[in-house]
């Protein structure tokens, strides 16, 4: 058997079906390898496959959180955008274009937290059913 830290650099070429293909990601959805070449190799090689159980809810849950985090970056990186872009100004009439820029910065960012609280809300209620 292959030293599994050895190069691999050795191709082989196996064509199947589209209902053959079907089938063999559908298993390789169910087991725990990272990529379909790991799957392959260790079925080809009689090596065992470790299946994992999948949680709908949880990963639901997280596809939830995952876009929530990436709002949050987001509206994060434009407050920062906004900061940096005050520490630029002379403080004359550019201050107070800035401040009516804030505010609007600032309701987008209540509104999107808003949004995320009831999203968090709904899923913890789901989540304690």
């Amino acid at each position: 058997m292959e030293n599994s830290k050895e190069n691999k650099t050795k191709h082989i070429d196996v064509r199947v079906s589209e209902s053959e293909y079907n089938g063999i990601c559908k298993q390789f959805k169910k087991s725990a390898c990272p990529k379909l070449a790991d799957y392959a190799r260790k079925v080809l090689l009689g090596k065992p496959v470790v299946a994992t159980y999948r949680n709908q809810s949880l990963d639901d849950f997280m596809a939830e959180v995952i876009r929530l985090r990436n709002e949050l970056n987001a509206v994060g990186n434009n407050f920062n955008q906004a900061v940096r872009k005050l520490h630029t100004f002379d403080f004359s009439g550019q201050a107070e274009q800035w401040m009516k820029t804030t505010e609007a910065a600032r309701d987008s960012l209540l509104k999107s937290m808003e949004t995320i609280e009831k999203s968090i809300s709904k899923m913890a209620d789901q989540w304690l059913q």
